[in-house]
């Protein structure tokens, strides 16, 4: 088989590295124009069967994305030997307008760490993992039966399900990216990630923290949480006035530790509204498929239903809490006694494992690491 052969039977249309992926590149500021695809008619018997295959947990396996903050400078370095990577990222070239593979070789950091630089980085490399993974373990791919990705990973997601075209997908990430940024630049504020106690309250924290921006005269302040990330630990994303209160005062809210993110905004709050119409408007404009496999949503932490179901969720997403914990509780979900899948998280970082280690222990114990940096096997327990 050819390294892009599997990836492309799960999906409806061709792979990302298929001839109306390579072709597609957007005019500047303008959504894809669409294209003729296998899409455009019923689905294959491929697809058909591959949305009928639902195999015994154990010989399915599960794919996790990870999100923004998983970078590092050299990340995809690992992967330029597989066919096809190079590929990618040549076309992400020309729908970025800027050399991205570079980018992540040779940094520097400071440029890669920015918001839109580093979703669309994270995104790439992610699927350039999952083309490692097909060429050394390719029935991975062929028993994988859900996905999940953790914010900008969930359009990784969705492309590797067949819902989206990589060239497309990976616009609509560029504007999703451009569009967060400016926002977090208009107001201070940042994101917070805290380990609480059992007793912890988040909500009347985040309230006290709230009222306190209003004693110092700013309006509206927000202060919430905008991540769940597994059982005592959250993110608390707002107003910077808000989030040094909460630092100050980790220990009456039961905090025992609390640590500022570095990214430039607070991102899953409505600090981001000026950013939800620019990604709607052109994903208004990209063909959406329903998935061929189950990828859920991290808004709501179920499974997408159908296209139109995808992109309202997709343009929520950017302004509603990321629910990781219980998507994680949702997709390891079963009967008791009854094993659990293989889990491969396919990108830079390992962050997701080290929190499903946490939502669910004997998960965990079947999850391995697609990494992306060089000289590394495959899979890292």
């Amino acid at each position: 088989k050819s390294s892009s052969s599997v990836f492309r039977a799960k999906q409806r249309a061709p792979g990302p590295l298929s001839p109306r992926g390579l072709a597609s590149s957007p005019p500047p500021l303008a959504p894809l124009p669409p294209a003729p695809s296998e899409r455009d008619g019923a689905p294959g018997e491929e697809a058909a069967a591959a949305r009928r295959d639902r195999r015994p947990p154990r010989e399915g396996t599960v794919l996790l994305f990870p999100g923004q903050g998983s970078h590092f400078v050299g990340m995809g370095r690992g992967l330029l030997r597989y066919p096809g990577v190079r590929d990618m990222y040549r076309l992400a070239e020309k729908v970025l307008g800027y050399d991205l593979l570079s980018l992540c070789l040779e940094g520097p950091r400071a440029e890669l760490d920015r918001t839109q630089h580093c979703q669309p980085a994270v995104f790439v490399a992610s699927l350039a993992a999952v083309e490692k993974l097909n060429h050394r373990q390719p029935d991975v791919l062929e028993s994988c039966v859900a996905a999940a990705g953790y914010s900008v990973g969930e359009f990784a997601a969705l492309v590797f399900a067949g819902a989206m075209d990589f060239a497309e997908a990976l616009y609509a990430v560029k504007v999703r990216a451009e569009a967060m940024q400016k926002a977090s630049e208009a107001v201070p504020s940042g994101m917070l990630s805290v380990i609480g106690r059992p007793e912890a309250n988040y909500k009347f924290a985040c309230l006290e923290a709230r009222r306190h921006c209003e004693l110092l005269g700013i309006e509206n302040p927000v202060c919430e949480v905008s991540n769940y990330l597994f059982p005592d630990s959250r993110v608390i994303a707002g107003h910077l006035q808000a989030l040094k209160f909460l630092q100050e005062n980790a220990r009456k809210y039961y905090f025992t530790r609390t640590k500022m993110l570095p990214v430039s905004g607070a991102f899953h709050t409505r600090l981001m509204e000026p950013a939800v119409e620019p990604l709607a408007e052109v994903l208004k404009c990209i063909e959406i498929q329903k998935p061929l496999i189950c990828v859920y949503s991290n808004v709501d932490s179920k499974k997408y239903m159908h296209s139109k179901h995808i992109q309202k969720l997709l343009v929520k997403q950017i302004v509603s809490p990321v629910l990781w914990e219980q998507t994680m509780h949702s997709v390891y979900e079963r009967k008791q006694g009854t094993e659990f899948p293989y889990t491969y998280e396919v990108g830079p970082g390992k962050q997701l494992g080290a929190v499903l280690k946490k939502c669910n222990l004997k998960a965990w114990r079947q999850y391995s690491h697609v990494d992306v940096s060089e000289d590394e096997e495959v899979t890292e327990t």
